[in-house]
């Protein structure tokens, strides 16, 4: 039986059939004209309070007519949809919103008193700024599209809902500007969207891989952020957004590799300062991919390289080291990723002893007993430390760092010429929904270039950047 008949007994039977879950309840009762109702609901995701408030008090003194149209206008809920299909039924009540069945009729009535627990809107720790906005997205997908519909105040913001996930049935909100977002985009990440097929989408990094172009790519092809001030500007720019429903991070498309290196704090401090910060994230991210690289590669290969005052501190602090320089920092680097990984795993005051016992009293043992050098300690530190200037590509880099260390204790400098080359022909040949990756330095966008690694004023910037295509190029009259 596929369809609501309006034999109470069969119905509920058959209801019963397809959500045997013992947390799913059914509580059945009678108006004072006689009509019988039966309320299926699932016990640990409905709110009960409102449920009895909204549909199960009117009700129990409903005086008006049979059909369920009449039915339906009595109920107190602003949120009512009637369906026949069983199929359709169990699956919102598996949602949190109860069916409402009853004899005589062939239609039920969904009642949308689910009970949803989200923690409070607060600043993300993954993105803290000093000045601008301190909201972060939470893992309910509704708060989190009124939070863009708060900063995008016009009609043309479209949000459209698609279930991704067999089992999960998660709500996916594809946002975008009519008329600004380039409509090609949109209906290529919609029709993505919908020939995913997987048992179960937690978080919205599962998505990443089936919109991504290259899937298996080291560089990342999708775009992150916590913040509804980011993902608005996004949007505002011509991208199209992404809310996972149980995520707090949203996702754009397409995605330029120079949005790691803004900040969203650049647009709240003057130009000179954004650029300076922008400058400091590019330099600290190459000095922590290539520092540990370079100074294993002059030590085995190029020691003309040192300046011979810092040669001679090296060469004593190496002299009695019984390892070869690249199994030194291989070490080092294998320590220091291990304690920054229980670090992160452990209680948070147990975490933060642990960075205190592996910085201070490890290192200067390890230093002392002769297994490892100073200067090595040194820069592993350092190359941590700048991979954190940029932070949402620090799994990338410090993978990045490894190969580069790899490449120069066994190939050398030229080794490590190569490898950079064959980096850069790969991010330029790399685009996903039509814009290139290393966009605007490949190809060179001079338009771009005012919001790349130097910022311009906001009077500079009246036209959308030009990579992304937008049919609605000004932004600012």
């Amino acid at each position: 039986m596929k369809y609501v008949t309006g034999d109470l007994k069969r119905d509920a039977e058959a209801l019963k059939k397809l959500l045997p879950a013992e947390d799913i309840l059914t509580f059945s009762f009678t108006s004072e004209k006689g009509l019988s109702f039966l309320c299926v609901y699932a016990d640990p995701i409905t709110d009960k309070e409102l449920l009895g408030e909204q549909l199960i008090r009117p009700l129990l003194h409903y005086e008006g007519g049979k059909s369920a149209k009449d039915i339906s206008k009595s109920v107190t809920s602003p949120e009512l949809r009637l369906n026949r299909e069983f199929k359709k039924l169990s699956e919102e009540v598996l949602a949190g919103n109860p069916v409402l069945l009853w004899e005589g009729m062939d239609e039920a009535v969904i009642v949308g008193t689910k009970k949803v627990f989200v923690r409070a809107i607060a600043e993300p720790s993954t993105d803290v700024a000093v000045k601008g906005p301190r909201e972060g997205f939470i893992e309910d997908v509704k708060i989190n599209t009124s939070l863009v519909r708060r900063r995008l105040k016009t009609g043309e913001l479209k949000i459209e809902t698609l279930e991704v996930g067999r089992r999960s049935k998660t709500v996916v909100a594809l946002c975008y500007l009519e008329g600004t977002s380039v409509q090609d985009t949109v209906d290529e990440v919609r029709k993505k969207l919908q020939e995913i097929d997987i048992d179960i989408v937690p978080d919205s990094s599962y998505l990443t891989h089936f919109l991504s172009s290259r899937p298996y790519s080291l560089v990342k092809q999708v775009g992150t952020t916590e913040k509804p001030d980011i993902f608005c500007a996004k949007i505002a720019e011509g991208r199209v957004g992404l809310i996972v429903d149980g995520s707090p991070i949203a996702l754009t498309l397409p995605y330029l590799l120079i949005e790691d290196f803004q900040s969203s704090e650049d647009y709240f401090v003057p130009p000179y300062r954004a650029t300076f910060t922008r400058i400091l994230r590019f330099l600290s991210l190459f000095v922590a991919i290539y520092l540990p690289a370079f100074y294993v590669s002059a030590q085995l290969f190029k020691l003309r390289l040192f300046p011979v005052k810092l040669l001679l501190t090296i060469a004593g602090s190496i002299r009695d080291i019984p390892f070869s320089p690249s199994l030194e920092m291989l070490l080092v680097l294998f320590v220091l990723e291990v304690l920054n990984e229980a670090s992160i795993r452990m209680p948070k005051y147990v975490g933060m002893a642990l960075s205190v016992v592996g910085a201070l009293v490890l290192g200067e043992t390890a230093v002392s007993a002769g297994f490892v050098s100073t200067p090595a300690i040194i820069i592993i530190a350092f190359s941590g430390i700048g991979l954190y200037a940029v932070p949402n590509l620090i799994e990338q880099t410090s993978v990045l760092r490894l190969v580069m260390l790899l490449i120069a204790g066994s190939v050398g400098t030229y080794g490590l010429i190569l490898a950079t080359a064959f980096i850069l022909l790969y991010l330029v040949t790399t685009e996903n929904y039509g814009a290139p990756l290393v966009a605007p330095f490949s190809p060179l966008i001079g338009r771009d270039l005012r919001d790349s690694v130097v910022k311009y004023n906001l009077g500079s910037l009246k036209l959308r950047p030009e990579t992304l295509g937008s049919p609605n190029k000004r932004r600012l009259k």
